[in-house]
């Protein structure tokens, strides 16, 4: 009913008090949560990598094969803590775009990192989400206590496998709105929300102006070094060379962005639209990984504990305005947690197009400055099934950069309409 009920807040303006209340509801919850309740079964997360992201197509990572992506990250995450793979429980892998979820590739990248044939491996595919999924599907087998510790990652390599084959559907599909909204193109259902929730062109090329800003001063500073696995592999380039190169630094942050520059850009979708390729998240290549246990088995190992899992939701939205699912998905996670959006330090919601990421901030509240610190899709890039994990690899260096106990926030619109979010705790130094 809650859901419903926050559902219900985002399609009808007379809605908008009931969201409210329910939001008032959840803040009961919020001293409870600021107390300290760690717990042996908490489920934690040790640490975390990611490959710069490339630019698709056109980038550096554009000939390198998401095996090979995601073994860099895998083999990096436990040779920083100096844990032998035959330790892992599990390993699960976020993938959308590989045939079959990339369930052969995540093998393959499994022995190509030296991991023992013993080490399971299985693949998960909420598109966007699915990075994330990884790390909650893992989540549930600590706390079943199927496994003590797992690697969640999430891998996509937009250049050698393109986004458009719906797959084998029945006819039926155009019998039922919501079945024949699920093939709505994604940039469509951005031009839905702008247009419903009344998201002007000037709000979105001004918010992407901002992911630019902030993405091109924390590369500029070296936020990004301490996450970046550096990866040396070969490309050709537009002269049809090989060359040898080893990319370090994310391909798509644009530090020369102008509000005037962004203003002359045509849109994307349709003819009269807001979204164009400024406002809207990049296709991209790269992977990352996350290593997460039981807290009881991760001291036991002397393994450091860098963020605390404290609640996460998947939620469903209107498939034709997918791009909400955030604002449904926090609120639901926030509930769970104990928390308020005044509770959270730092939310990283993933920037799929400008016009949901602004209607998500607005319609919580969410102060501008919490939002995405470091840039986010629009500048940073969207490789599909790594977004998830790179986000929670980005939040957990972010809160700790900031030296003190703080909450953080990941969360993302999934294309067929839904959203999912995750909260989690940085313990402090």
């Amino acid at each position: 009913m809650h859901r419903l009920k926050l559902i219900s807040g985002h399609l009808c303006p007379g809605g908008s008090a009931e969201f409210n209340r329910d939001l008032r509801r959840a803040e009961c919850g919020s001293a409870a949560a600021t107390r300290s309740r760690n717990s042996p079964d908490d489920v934690v997360v040790v640490h975390g990598r990611r490959t710069a992201i490339g630019r698709a197509k056109r980038g550096t990572l554009k000939d390198t094969t998401p095996d090979e992506l995601l073994s860099a990250v895998m083999t990096a995450v436990l040779t920083d803590v100096g844990l032998s793979p035959d330790r892992l429980g599990d390993v699960c892998v976020g993938n959308v775009l590989q045939p079959g979820a990339g369930a052969l590739m995540a093998r393959v990248a499994h022995f190509l990192s030296g991991f023992p044939e013993s080490v399971p491996v299985y693949t998960v595919n909420r598109q966007c989400s699915s990075g994330l999924q990884a790390l909650l599907n893992l989540a549930g087998s600590i706390r079943s206590r199927s496994v003590d510790l797992g690697l969640a990652c999430g891998v996509e390599s937009m250049s050698l496998q393109s986004m458009g084959n719906p797959g084998d559907l029945s006819s039926r599909v155009s019998d039922v709105e919501k079945a024949r909204d699920c093939l709505i193109p994604m940039g469509i259902t951005s031009e839905n929300v702008a247009e419903r929730f009344g998201v002007s062109r000037e709000k979105q090329d001004a918010f992407a102006l901002s992911s630019q800003q902030k993405a091109a001063r924390a590369q500029s500073l070296g936020r990004f070094d301490q996450e970046i696995v550096p990866v040396t592999t070969r490309f050709v380039d537009a002269d049809g060379k090989q060359l040898q190169v080893t990319v370090s630094r994310d391909e798509g942050v644009r530090p020369g962005t102008t509000l005037e520059g962004l203003a002359k850009l045509r849109p994307a979708f349709t003819p009269d639209g807001s979204t164009t390729a400024g406002n809207s998240s990049q296709v991209s290549d790269g992977a990352a990984a996350l290593l997460v246990g039981r807290r009881a088995a991760v001291e036991a190992l002397g393994l450091p504990v860098l963020g605390v899992l404290r609640a996460s939701a998947v939620v469903g939205v209107p498939p034709d305005v997918m791009g909400i699912g955030p604002a449904v998905a926090i609120p639901a996670a926030l509930e769970k947690a104990g928390l308020t959006v005044a509770d959270i330090d730092v939310f990283e919601i993933n920037e799929a197009f400008a016009s949901q990421a602004v209607y998500c901030v607005e319609k919580l509240g969410i102060p501008v400055e919490k939002v995405n610190p470091n840039g986010g899709a629009i500048a940073l890039g969207h490789p599909l099934g790594c977004t998830g994990a790179r986000q929670v690899v980005t939040l957990l260096n972010e809160l700790r950069r900031r030296g003190r106990r703080a909450f953080g926030v990941v969360s993302m619109c999934i294309g067929t309409g839904m959203g999912a979010a995750a909260v989690f705790e940085y313990p402090g130094p």
